[in-house]
């Protein structure tokens, strides 16, 4: 196993097909596998992406010793377990936000981390975000003087996800508005 190189299977192929790219263009990981319960849509998205290795169940990925790390983009009540399950059976794990649901969960996930030695990596992608990178190096240059107060949001178009948004309680995506102001 090599977190160097790792070779990485991507959970959840809604908003997760949208990583395929970017590991097929990575200099330093290798896509390997995609798993999602739809085996039609699976199919599809596997051809257009020319990866061989297919999974509509995510015990099986798991005993794949061919698969290093699981990049988990499954509905939110699922991350804390699939990422228990993936580093249970030594997988490093990448999930996108939010880690968990619970401070229980979130501090299991990092028991299980610090007593496995599996790394695990909270997929906050909007650090990355072109305006709040820019945001940074303003601050960083002093551009911006000394900052008194600090305001933000996040909108994101979700018209594929028609039930995404409703019911979910707002800290499940604070991480979107507070994570590039902490940064």
């Amino acid at each position: 196993m090599s977190i160097e190189n790792p070779r990485v299977a991507i959970i959840g192929l809604g908003f997760g097909a949208e990583f395929i790219p970017i590991y097929q263009r990575h200099p330093n990981a290798e896509i390997v596998a995609i798993c999602q319960r739809n085996e039609d849509s699976l199919n599809k998205i596997a051809d257009e992406y020319g990866i061989a290795k297919r999974f509509t169940d995510y015990e099986k990925l798991l005993e794949d010793p061919e698969i290093d790390a699981v990049h988990i983009n499954t509905p939110i009540p699922h991350h804390a377990e699939a990422t228990l399950q993936g580093m249970r059976a030594g997988k490093h794990v990448a999930c996108t936000v939010p880690m968990a649901t619970s401070v229980e969960d979130c501090e299991a996930i990092v028991q299980l981390s610090s007593e496995s030695g599996m790394k695990y990596m909270m997929m906050e992608t909007v650090v990355y975000a072109r305006e709040f990178l820019y945001m940074k190096e303003l601050y960083d240059n002093g551009d911006l003087g000394k900052l008194q107060f600090l305001k933000a949001s996040h909108q994101q178009d979700m018209d594929g996800w028609p039930g995404y948004w409703p019911g979910l309680p707002p800290m499940h995506y604070a991480t979107h508005c507070v994570g590039p102001v902490l940064g």
